[in-house]
């Protein structure tokens, strides 16, 4: 039996405790030594400045973003591949990651075999399905507040500005999972 030393280390990191345990354990049967953390601040302290080889961030956290982690991760070693895990995912967040290092980003929910996928994934899928379909309304409107989120940097109060809507509104919306289509 290999020893943990001998295994590929993985940083997961995500706020909900019962999907951490049922991952993590899933990515340990698949041959990872698996370090866990529920938010950026500790993350950044377990890992200290020894960058792990594979990291799964959740984007949504209390706290920091998971996209300040990619920040981070990716700058203590270029190499090291991560992917984002998300239940909100947008196309702004999705570019961003990307930007910051992030190798791939997945929409909860994913599998424990999805995520070992987008882990080795080196290079895109020309054969990924293009939509002829037009995004709902709903949809652009989520989109276009990630958007303008992310250019505020996650200020709730200075977006509700931008967008001309009232603050509690605006975590309405948020609060909310974005429509499919």
């Amino acid at each position: 039996m290999e020893s943990n030393r001998d295994l590929p280390n993985l940083l997961l990191v995500d706020d909900d405790e019962l999907f951490c345990r049922i991952l993590a354990s899933a990515l340990e049967k698949r041959g990872f030594s698996v370090l866990v953390s529920h938010n950026v601040a500790d993350a950044v302290e377990l890992v200290g400045d020894a960058a792990p080889e594979y990291a799964v961030v959740d984007l949504s956290m209390p706290g920091d973003s998971g996209l300040v982690l990619v920040e981070k991760l990716h700058k203590l070693d270029e190499h090291t591949r991560i992917v984002v895990l998300t239940g909100y995912a947008s196309i702004a967040t999705a570019v961003e990651a990307i930007k910051l290092g992030a190798t791939h980003y997945l929409a909860k929910p994913a599998d424990a075999d999805e995520v070992v996928a987008a882990l080795g994934r080196e290079t895109g899928d020309t054969a990924a399905e293009v939509s002829g379909q037009p995004m709902s309304t709903k949809r652009l409107e989520w989109e276009y507040i990630q958007k303008v989120l992310m250019e505020c940097e996650g200020n709730i109060s200075e977006t509700a500005r931008r967008l001309g809507m009232h603050r509690r509104t605006l975590q309405r919306k948020l609060a909310k999972r974005p429509t499919k289509s």
